[in-house]
């Protein structure tokens, strides 16, 4: 009988190799299998030269492979006694379906762990100089999914306008919509926003405005980038200079960057 593999829910992190854990690091070099979803840095994948390489995630709004099928893959590998990365981008548990993954291999008997990694909501309004708390501007945030309407609206309804820092992934399609959303909501016209773009990656960028000016500009995204907006009154501050990435940091004090 062959011995049961073994599954890791593993989370990239914002995209720089060097904010990843070494956790992390430790189950791609360990993998047999990676499963890996889109936006994931190529210099990422190379901590699993040793493993079968898969891609699974979405594109466009098209998925290269169903749900379902994702999870019948990690099943079955685990099942030959392979070592199976499950990669995604942030954390796996935000926005990232890695809670049903769970339960789909506890349901098939297989074991797994988690390994939590840096999610963009927090990471990138900070690579920004943002944060997303701050004393007497505000002392709470939401994090949304801004790709729904019917789940967005649902997620603000009971909110005070201009109450919380509200952080918005996978909404950079949909911007104007939420941005006259929330105006609609009662929150005011002026509230600051914020759109940070690739995050930690060397082509970060940010775009600065007001809820109106994002609810009235037409601002078009690369479909290939992955973007944080963050509303309230924190996206006005910048408590720190943009950071660079962690790896040109690393590299700048001649430290010693885990390496593949």
């Amino acid at each position: 009988m062959a011995v049961m593999g073994h599954v890791s829910l593993v989370g990239a992190g914002p995209g720089d190799p060097g904010l990843l854990t070494r956790t992390a690091i430790a189950r791609l070099r360990a993998a047999d299998v990676v499963l890996f979803d889109a936006l994931i840095d190529e210099r990422i994948l190379k901590y699993a030269r040793r493993a079968q390489r898969f891609f699974v995630g979405k594109r466009a709004g098209r998925h290269a492979m169903t749900q379902t099928a994702i999870n019948a893959v990690m099943i079955r590998a685990a099942r030959r006694g392979r070592r199976v990365v499950r990669l995604k981008g942030g954390d796996p548990f935000v926005f990232g379906r890695g809670g049903e993954e769970a339960l789909a291999l506890r349901h098939a008997g297989v074991p797994y762990d988690v390994v939590p990694g840096v999610t963009n909501a927090v990471a990138a309004p900070a690579l920004a100089g943002i944060p997303v708390t701050h004393r007497g501007l505000a002392s709470a945030f939401l994090v949304v999914s801004g790709h729904d309407e019917e789940a967005f609206a649902s997620a603000i309804a009971g909110l005070e306008p201009n109450g919380v820092t509200v952080v918005v992934l996978m909404g950079l399609g949909r911007s104007a919509a939420i941005a006259s959303r929330l105006i609609d909501r009662g929150w005011s016209r002026g509230t600051p926003v914020a759109i940070v773009v690739d995050a930690s990656r060397s082509r970060q960028r940010t775009w600065r405005g007001t809820l109106d000016q994002l609810a009235l500009d037409s601002v078009e995204w690369d479909a290939r980038s992955a973007g944080t907006i963050v509303i309230g009154a924190v996206a006005a501050l910048a408590a720190a200079a943009p950071a660079a990435s962690a790896s040109a940091v690393t590299r700048a004090l001649g430290g010693h960057h885990v390496r593949g």
